[in-house]
């Protein structure tokens, strides 16, 4: 075992909920630690989103320990040794250190144990088996430290024995070398990947979506995604072909134009061309409905160019609204020839900012007041009515208002 003492930013420590939790669990002949992804970012110096903490104490003694306290415990994972226990508002999941004596894809037969090395064994990578005391000392028992330093996803032990354990383990691993690793991925994980490759389609789609949507954020999501697509795996993902060409001009474009990282926006860049496209992808990753019509407006992407003119372009903006208009444009931009500082571009992308979209003014009444009746007729006359406004860029004033509504009837 190898311990470092305050090799990372571990302030949560030292007070708040995190803190109060650890102390009600490490006393009274029991240990807690924190572990996991918040002290790998910790170490990273990244930021620490969810805190998971492991302890020797039994699953009931955990409950009846936050009870006592004031806390809240949920059982909701206690035959495997994971309560949820909720401070001062704050969830966490707490869970007793164990061992996998037997696994069954993602269910296993489990025992409880006080061995922090064994638990440590189970767990997917040496980065994420690192644990941290309440005095902020690194418990690694694997490697993980080196691992940290070097930039490095490692599986922890057997690569093939982890991913049969779980093929998502093939998506994560690939996910967090696009957010960690600063070199080429581990050579004996990805063989063990594309060994196991097959295994992704017996995944959930949810479970798919979720690691997949944290890739396409990721800050080296396009060489990640260019190994996948060599080794086989990035294909069934999507099910379909993968434009790594525009894929990273998007990154290029959202930077350029000052937009933070879409991961809905990269996918359709990486895998919407026509309409098709984003139903499938909806289909395979279970997308909600809101991010499946993000995808579907997409569609006629290749009609978009600053060269339309701008009236044309509030027209777009009108129909789409501010962010479809801005997936569409910034589509359009990665399969344009014009690199990404192109002036014209990002004129065109900028415009949700520089101008809103009026309402259309003109009511069922206008209509009715010219002896338009209720029923087809009106529907019809409101339809012709509002696509007269939008050819004429949108005039407020009464008279060519009025001009317009005389014209629908």
């Amino acid at each position: 075992m190898t311990s470092l003492a305050h090799a990372g930013d571990f302030g949560w420590l030292e007070g708040g909920e995190v803190a109060r939790l650890i102390a009600l669990l490490d006393r009274d002949g029991e240990e807690a630690r924190v572990i996991g992804g918040a002290v790998r970012n910790a170490l990273l110096k990244l930021p620490v989103g969810e805190v998971d903490v492991a302890t020797t104490a039994l699953p009931e003694e955990v409950m009846r320990r936050v009870e006592a306290a004031g806390g809240k415990a949920i059982p909701t994972g206690i035959d495997h040794g994971t309560v949820t226990a909720v401070i001062d508002g704050r969830a966490f999941e707490v869970t007793t250190l164990r061992e996998d004596v037997e696994t069954f894809g993602r269910k296993a037969r489990v025992k409880f144990g006080r061995d922090w090395s064994a638990d440590a064994a189970r767990r997917d990578f040496t980065i994420n088996a690192l644990s941290v005391a309440a005095d902020g000392t690194v418990h690694d028992y694997l490697g993980g430290l080196d691992d940290i330093a070097a930039r490095r996803v490692r599986f922890v032990g057997d690569p093939r024995r982890r991913i049969e354990e779980d093929y998502l383990r093939i998506l994560r691993f690939f996910r967090f070398h696009a957010q960690f690793d600063h070199g080429a991925p581990d050579a004996a994980g990805v063989a063990a990947c594309i060994a196991a490759r097959g295994g992704v389609q017996t995944l959930s789609r949810e479970r798919v979506r979720a690691e997949s949507l944290k890739l396409l954020g990721a800050a080296r999501a396009t060489p990640t995604l260019a190994v996948m697509s060599e080794s086989g795996i990035l294909g069934p993902v999507l099910g379909g072909v993968a434009h790594l060409a525009s894929f990273e001009n998007m990154i290029k474009v959202e930077a350029a134009v000052g937009m933070e990282p879409d991961a809905l926006r990269r996918l359709g860049a990486l895998g919407v061309w026509v309409a098709e496209d984003a139903e499938r992808l909806t289909r395979r990753l279970r997308l909600a409905n809101a991010e499946s019509e993000r995808l579907l407006a997409l569609e006629r992407w290749w009609q978009v160019a600053p060269a339309a003119g701008e009236q044309t372009a509030r027209a777009l903006l009108y129909s789409l609204g501010p962010q479809s208009f801005a997936d569409r444009v910034l589509v359009a931009w990665t399969r344009s020839a014009a690199s990404a500082t192109d002036a014209s571009w990002r004129e065109l992308a900028s415009l949700p900012q520089r101008w809103t979209a009026p309402a259309f003014p003109l009511k069922a009444a206008d209509f009715m007041r010219r002896g338009v009746a209720a029923g087809p007729a009106l529907g019809a006359a409101l339809r012709a009515a509002e696509a007269a406004w939008i050819a004429a860029d949108f005039p407020l004033d009464r008279a060519a208002l009025d001009a317009i509504a005389d014209r629908a009837v």
